[in-house]
């Protein structure tokens, strides 16, 4: 069984951009955390926005990424995307956005014309996922993904989980992947409990978004705080003293070296002011309106 290292509660919110108001839950500055292949996470949880009826859209405008894949989930609300490479549209509740900046990439992210319009409750995850070296220069691909081409797998009557990517049970996600990930959307009924196979190999991260839960017969953890994991271990047992909504985060680690600043994601400082270079000479395309 997977140990708790850590349980951390949410930190207070800031802004991104104007639309997304958000815990920053972890980044890939916290290399103590095990959470390799993962390098952030952003959760906005659930709060209103009062329609506009001028379209006064919110959000985060146009900006670069390169060296790693950013993947939205949409709990309640919506998002319209653009990028450089063509990719786009808008996704609604249960809907996944996995968007690869790999050799980079230009894209915006704003509330969607009807929500901004009708207004209603937001609430979302920002996740970046970290690609391999040899990787991370690979052509950008955008994956819009409906809630409706998510599998759902029955959790012997104590709930279900959505796969998103990897695998449980013998149910594939919808996501393709460039390293083996995990990412599960978990509803536990009121006194359900569970124990999750994942691979030993894997580092494992749980945040909790709505109710409360028990790890291991031991840990309690409520909503908007994020649970990290020792190495080793090959399951996790999540009980719910409540109905709960979790998401659960699996990876094999990449073990690479990890060197950032801001939306870039490298391995090497050089690969860093390349990148920068590269933005400034307009390699990164323009996005198209």
């Amino acid at each position: 069984m997977k140990q708790v290292k850590q349980v951390y509660p949410a930190p207070h919110k800031h802004w991104v951009g104007n639309g997304f108001h958000v815990h920053g839950m972890f980044n890939y500055q916290e290399t103590h955390k095990n959470l390799d292949p993962f390098l952030m996470m952003d959760y906005a949880s659930p709060q209103h926005f009062d329609g506009n009826r001028k379209s006064d859209f919110r959000g985060v405008g146009e900006h670069p990424h390169r060296g790693f894949e950013t993947v939205t989930i949409a709990y309640q609300g919506e998002v319209a995307h653009k990028d450089s490479a063509g990719g786009g549209g808008i996704i609604g509740t249960g809907d996944v956005q996995w968007m690869t900046a790999g050799s980079g990439l230009m894209h915006e992210e704003f509330h969607s014309e009807k929500f901004s319009q009708e207004g209603g409750l937001f609430e979302m995850v920002q996740l970046w996922v970290n690609l391999p070296a040899k990787d991370k220069m690979t052509p950008p691909k955008y994956q819009a993904i409906v809630s409706d081409d998510i599998p759902v797998v029955d959790l012997d009557g104590a709930g279900i989980a959505r796969i998103i990517a990897g695998e449980l049970n013998g149910t594939t996600g919808s996501a393709s992947t460039f390293s083996p990930v995990n990412m599960w959307d978990v509803r536990l009924n009121a006194g359900g409990g569970y124990e999750f196979a994942i691979p030993t190999s894997h580092n494992l991260v749980i945040l909790v978004l709505d109710g409360t839960v028990q790890i291991n017969g031991d840990d309690i953890v409520r909503r908007a705080e994020l649970v990290t994991f020792e190495r080793g271990g090959d399951s996790v047992h999540i009980e719910a003293n409540n109905d709960a909504k979790v998401l659960i985060l699996s990876g094999e680690p990449l073990n690479e070296p990890i060197v950032g600043y801001g939306p870039f994601v490298m391995n090497t400082r050089e690969e860093i002011v390349q990148a920068m270079q590269d933005v400034q000479s307009g390699k990164f395309g323009q996005i198209a309106h």
